[in-house]
């Protein structure tokens, strides 16, 4: 019951951001230079039919919160309004660019945790040169920007092998894995890196507490210890560090997109926001917070599953 309770709690915060992150994107429109009007219909103006239609549309006659409501009822019926450079549907832009990014993000997101533990553990355990290694290309890899490693892939793996596309998403299924595969380990490079510190440090912690060092004095298996009273306790600063990391992906896509020319969320909006089409940075920018709050409330799900204790203890 308290976890159900927990659950409920959970839900109405991530509601709560939700709702306020939608209030702030709509009134960026109303922050910005000069009228809401003139920025909509652009620095040419328009005709008087077409500022009625605009007017009309957005309700630029009514009062500011009855704007930004009836607004939040098309959003929430899936209408983000339409583009005003490409006089389409922004639904529709976004439904075509969704995929690709969410693809993206997940490939970065399978290979950030797989380095990060696999490699941080094997810094924590063993140590030595090995340990070093690993934890100064961590070093490295943190301090190499997002496009300098975009560019350096393409001219090695892309360019130089022709092991990799140079640009593009695909077609669909493994093509598509296949041409997102450099644009994943671009922006997962800086996560990994991360992780892996991350993890070597909660690993480290672990491995001088009580109770590994009672589970090594019954003389319990190598990896018993490790798999049972090491990493799993290890687990919950590791997942909390992995799920900031993936959230933040969605951002990093921005870069990486545009680096390696592929057709999602991220270069979208910088289109969007050279072009002043307002309408679609309202909506890609409401699209990336809602992944963010998403991947934040699978993070806090799974900090239940490592340890009910977590969840019942916030509810008590």
């Amino acid at each position: 019951m308290n976890i159900a309770v927990y659950a409920l709690k959970r839900l109405g915060s991530l509601l709560l951001v939700l709702l306020v992150t939608s209030f702030l994107v709509f009134g960026l429109l109303y922050l910005a230079p000069g009228t809401p009007l003139s920025f909509l219909l652009g620095p040419r103006g328009g005709t008087p039919e077409q500022i009625a239609a605009v007017t009309e549309k957005y309700h630029l006659d009514e009062p500011f919160l009855a704007r930004y409501v009836a607004w939040l009822g098309d959003v929430l019926h899936g209408d983000f309004g339409q583009s005003i450079v490409y006089r389409q549907d922004v639904s529709d832009m976004i439904d075509g660019r969704i995929g690709t990014t969410a693809a993206l993000v997940a490939i970065a997101a399978v290979v950030i945790a797989i380095v990060g533990i696999v490699l941080g553990t094997t810094a924590a355990l063993r140590g030595g040169a090995t340990g070093s290694t690993i934890s100064s290309l961590a070093s490295v890899a943190l301090s190499t920007p997002v496009f300098v490693i975009g560019v350096a892939l393409i001219s090695v793996f892309a360019v130089a092998f022709g092991w990799f596309p140079v640009f593009g998403s695909g077609s669909g299924g493994l093509d598509t894995v296949y041409h997102l595969t450099l644009p994943a380990i671009a922006l997962s490079v800086g996560g990994a890196a991360y992780l892996v510190r991350i993890t070597r440090a909660s690993v480290d912690e672990e491995r001088g507490r009580e109770h590994v060092q009672t589970a090594v004095a019954r003389a319990l298996p190598r990896q018993v210890v490790i798999r049972r009273h090491i990493l799993r306790n290890a687990l919950i600063p590791i997942t909390t560090v992995l799920g900031l990391t993936i959230a933040s992906l969605i951002a990093g896509a921005v870069v990486v997109e545009n680096v390696f020319a592929i057709d999602g969320l991220g270069s979208l909006l910088v289109k969007a926001i050279l072009q002043r089409d307002f309408a679609v940075v309202q909506a890609v920018v409401l699209v990336m917070v809602f992944g963010f709050v998403i991947i934040n409330a699978v993070v806090d799900v799974l900090y239940s599953v490592i340890d009910p204790r977590i969840a019942l203890g916030r509810t008590a």
